[in-house]
């Protein structure tokens, strides 16, 4: 348990982590396009494959990163089986893209030099800390990954080069300032407007209709009056948060625990570094680092000795400086004789990482800085029981599924075994589930074999990190085919709202028809609303949609039309004046040129896309070819 709190808040190298989930794609390809295996490829893109593995590795980070960035409403989507489809298919399809781009790159010679390379991996804000590369970060993030520096470097060249064609492409299209002053003519038009509303609610109280009638539609429209399949569930749930009220903390368990991890409440004591590296880990290597070591002895300069033999490119530009570094985070041999250092200047002897051989300098000391015990007790408290809860949690669901499963045909069993009690749903609709019961993950398994047919308990469902349930049919009510006597009435009000409306789009015609043959409305009663002025984005949108697309008028009369609004009535649209904007001066630099070129730069970048599949063979394994 203490293990497991450790692993949540080893802060630097957590922190590193997710933001190498954050551009996953980065790490996803890596080495990509190049992997063999005996598995068909899940793409073929011409002569170059993307394996299942390599899918597989980017569909995971992808999820993490999504998972990260939405929480509990991406796993609610993950519950769904065709959601997931997509998702998988939309991470292959970049991933085509991407190797599309990189053939067509290297077919255009497009080049990038070792030192883009080195100013892009210093740029990545990953890297980076109060604004400066920092090695230390760089060097775990490679560590975590199991990637060399050289396996990063060649994948960020890549991705470079690819990034060269489609800058290429996206920065080609441009606007010309009579095009800007069209569309913002077009989007800033605004247009003047009188409505009638004809109540569809007030025609169908009018309507007269006889049991014939009734009778007649409802034999007409029999499927629009089925009860569908009901059912009612029973369940057993299980939340963490419902197993930590109890759970008592002794004071010695917090101070054992707070001695343990002290490094979570202040600052960790840092060391300021620099080093000389020599890959490698054979005689000739260490022979090197040894031939290094004995010039420092013999008064060479750290600085320039580091920045002629070093093997840590990026650290030797800055003298083997490598910056302040933290316990548990660099290689361990490195970490213990960096910490065995005891003065400022002090110089170790060789040291052997799995990357080669050190020397290490310590360049300066920031102490640790520890807050009071008394000052965090009730934060370790509370860590205390909520991994004692998830303990707790873990063992009930564990018990939860095996007695649910033994004791498949009901559920009191499996709750007993947990102190916890059936709870049990209204019937309802599965189609039309609410809360709960509406999780995907819970209406996959109502409709699974064993549930639907057999009337088995489901399995454990777990529907987030501290939510687990298992459900199982209570009783079912089968579809049923309402009779006309149990739904006359609905059937009256349905009809009565069709002819109502029938009705009301009658009359708004002929309302039309009269105002466009002589300009009156006559003496029905009806009348034009005040005049109002609507853009394109109106909340009235679809009376806007329409008075959009009206002629314009001519001078002495307006142009009318007909309409549904959002609340299902009948509008006459009378259209009086189409109001132009004043064009001002729309620089090219502007927001609006911007989103402009936007546009066609990714119209552009769609359409190479597309003339590259055209003229390269692209299958797919999963989907079939493309």
């Amino acid at each position: 348990m203490m293990e497991r709190i450790r692993e949540g808040t080893n802060s630097l190298v957590v922190k590193i982590i997710l933001s190498l989930i954050i551009f996953s794609f980065a790490f996803a390809g890596v080495g990509s396009y190049l992997a063999g295996g005996s598995n068909p490829p899940a793409a073929t893109v011409g002569d170059k494959e993307i394996s299942r593995a390599e899918l597989d590795r980017a569909y995971q980070n992808e999820r993490a990163r999504m998972q990260q960035q939405a929480g509990e409403q991406f796993n609610q989507l993950l519950g769904n089986p065709e959601y997931v489809k997509r998702f998988r298919q939309n991470i292959l399809d970049r991933m085509v893209n991407d190797l599309l781009l990189e053939q067509e790159a290297s077919k255009l010679g497009l080049r990038v030099s070792d030192e883009q390379v080195k100013a892009a991996i210093r740029a990545m804000p990953q890297f980076r800390q109060s604004g400066q590369f920092n090695n230390e970060r760089y060097q775990a993030a490679l560590r975590q990954t199991g990637m060399s520096a050289d396996e990063f470097a060649n994948y960020m060249r890549t991705d470079l080069m690819r990034q060269q064609l489609v800058n290429g492409l996206q920065s080609t299209a441009f606007v010309l300032p009579s095009e800007l002053e069209s569309l913002y003519r077009l989007e800033a038009q605004s247009r003047e407007v009188r409505t009638i509303t004809l109540s569809v609610d007030t025609f169908a109280e009018k309507v007269t209709l006889s049991d014939e009638e009734l009778e007649s539609y409802y034999q007409t429209n029999r499927d629009d009056y089925v009860q569908p399949r009901m059912v009612k569930v029973a369940y057993v749930a299980l939340t963490g948060d419902s197993l930590a009220s109890d759970i008592q903390i002794s004071d010695d368990e917090i101070s054992a625990y707070y001695q343990e991890n002290q490094s979570q409440y202040g600052s960790q004591e840092r060391r300021k570094v620099s080093h000389i590296l020599i890959e490698g880990t054979g005689d000739e290597a260490k022979a090197r680092a040894q031939d290094a070591l004995e010039r420092l002895n013999q008064g060479e300069a750290f600085t320039t000795l580091a920045k002629e033999v070093s093997d840590d490119t990026f650290s030797a530009e800055q003298g083997g400086s490598l910056d302040w570094i933290e316990p548990d985070v660099m290689d361990p041999a490195f970490e213990k004789a960096a910490y065995g250092l005891n003065s400022k200047g002090d110089i170790s002897g060789l040291v052997q990482s799995d990357f080669g051989f050190h020397i290490i300098r310590l360049d300066d000391i920031d102490p640790a800085d520890v807050t009071p015990l008394a000052e965090v007790k009730e934060d370790i408290r509370q860590a205390l029981q909520q991994a004692h809860a998830a303990d707790r949690f873990y063992a009930q669901t564990t018990k939860l599924a095996e007695v649910a499963f033994e004791e498949a045909n009901g559920l009191e069993p499996a709750a007993d075994a947990i102190n916890a009690t059936v709870q049990f749903t209204d019937y309802f609709a599965p189609e039309k589930a609410k809360g709960l019961m509406a999780r995907p993950q819970i209406q996959q398994a109502l409709d699974s074999y064993d549930v639907r047919e057999n009337g088995l308990n489901s399995e454990l469902i777990e529907l987030s990190g501290e939510h687990a349930i298992v459900v199982r049919l209570d009783d079912v009510k089968p579809e049923k085919q309402l009779s006309f006597a149990e739904v006359k009435s609905q059937v009256r009000d349905t009809l009565a709202a069709e002819k109502g409306r029938e009705q009301a789009q009658e009359k708004a015609n002929a309302l039309v028809a009269q105002l466009e043959e002589t300009g009156e409305l006559g003496d029905g009663g009806y009348a034009f609303s005040k005049a109002q002025i609507l853009n394109r984005v109106s909340q009235q949108q679809a009376i806007a949609e329409r008075a959009f697309s009206l002629p314009q008028p001519e001078q002495v009369s307006a142009s009318y039309g007909v309409t549904q609004d959002e609340q299902g009535n009948i509008v006459v649209v009378a259209l009086d004046d189409v109001i132009d904007p004043e064009i001002p001066d729309i620089s090219p630099q502007s927001q609006m040129a911007s989103r402009v070129a936007r546009a066609m730069s990714n119209m552009s970048l769609s359409a190479t896309l597309q003339a590259l599949r055209d003229e390269v063979d692209v299958t797919y394994a999963e989907s079939g070819s493309q």
